[in-house]
């Protein structure tokens, strides 16, 4: 089986360990690494010293034989490389968010679509093995029907210039917290406030509305004293918290409910109960989320498949930060997502 041959842009935070990861997936090949800086390029090249190295994007895309393009450079420039690539014929794996606007991510999708090329976006967690557990518990209906969510993403930086928190960190929990609903939101408010640089928020909350009438909160910090990394998905039935920084029992099941009496003549008589059953921690599988979303994206360039994380997903996605800064704006006004964005275009 002939390898796919990977060259990836940008090698700042993110892309060491896409690099680390491409290279342990079978039948696959980093060929070359691009980066505007050449001190990056020397270290990345003191570890992996048989890669090409190249400051020219340009290089990347005509000067060797690479079949996909891997974009783990600032957001603002995610579009402009992922673009030339599929211009290119390349098949494209963007790091989240996808663009820094929904028209230009339609552009993407419609691109890859004419050139029948793979577009993937870097939504990570949804290849992570507790995620994964949590959307099998959820449609089994094992929790009843959801109530809300419930999602932290805290920590003392990793401060952007570009972005703000809601463009860094929101898209981990909303493209979460869309997988299990199985929804995409439809309308969002958001509040949030600058504390360092101006007009860059560093603090974030923000709340979510499903179609199907589910509710859920985001809550993004920088300035946060620990990392905190928890979800809490509560149900009629059961609940669940997902807490990704213990290293065993990542998710807890809790068998707990408000239960409403049947029957009842006389307000006096009516009186919530209380259920309070086992917490149990199902069995995980310890496996590397980024290197199941490396395979993922080869093995859909080899079959034809759609990915998890698509364009489509990924444009979605954006619709919902668009909207999220429109709230920001209007200091936590409801912002409807339009439906026609909900809904996407067929990869």
């Amino acid at each position: 089986m002939t390898d796919i041959n990977i060259g990836i842009v940008g090698c700042g935070y993110w892309g060491p360990n896409l690099v680390r990861n491409f290279n342990a997936v079978r039948n696959c090949c980093v060929k070359l690494i691009c980066d505007s800086d050449p001190r990056r390029l020397a270290h990345i090249g003191k570890l992996y010293p048989s890669l090409a190295t190249a400051t020219d994007f340009a290089s990347l895309l005509n000067g060797t034989n690479v079949d996909a393009v891997v974009v783990a450079t600032p957001a603002h420039t995610h579009y402009t490389l992922a673009r030339q690539a599929l211009e290119a014929g390349k098949h494209v794996f963007i790091e989240k968010p996808m663009a820094t606007s929904s028209i230009d991510c339609d552009d993407l999708v419609q691109m890859a679509a004419g050139k029948e090329r793979t577009l993937m976006i870097g939504h990570t967690f949804l290849y992570s093995a507790p995620v994964r557990k949590i959307k099998q518990i959820v449609d089994a209906g094992d929790l009843g029907p959801i109530c809300y969510i419930s999602s932290r993403r805290l920590n003392l930086g990793l401060f952007q210039k570009h972005i703000n928190v809601v463009w860094d960190l929101a898209p981990h929990d909303i493209s979460v917290i869309s997988y299990v609903m199985g929804q995409v939101p439809c309308a969002v408010n958001c509040q949030g406030h600058a504390h360092l640089t101006p007009n860059v928020e560093d603090v974030s909350s923000m709340t979510l509305q499903f179609p199907c009438g589910g509710f859920a909160t985001v809550h993004n910090s920088w300035l946060d004293p620990r990392k905190v990394r928890e979800m809490t998905i509560v149900g009629m039935r059961r609940m669940i918290v997902y807490d990704d920084l213990e290293p065993l029992q990542k998710i807890r099941i809790f068998d707990v409910r408000v239960e409403m009496p049947p029957h009842y003549d006389t307000f006096a008589q009516f009186q919530f109960s209380y259920h309070y059953g086992d917490m149990y921690a199902p069995r995980i599988e310890q496996d590397e989320a980024l290197k199941t979303e490396c395979e993922h994206f080869i093995d859909c360039i080899r079959t034809g498949a759609k990915p998890l994380s698509g364009g489509a997903e990924g444009r979605d996605l954006v619709c919902v930060l668009e909207a999220a800064s429109a709230s920001l704006k209007q200091d936590g006004a409801r912002v409807n997502i339009r439906p026609h964005e909900r809904k996407g275009n067929p990869e």
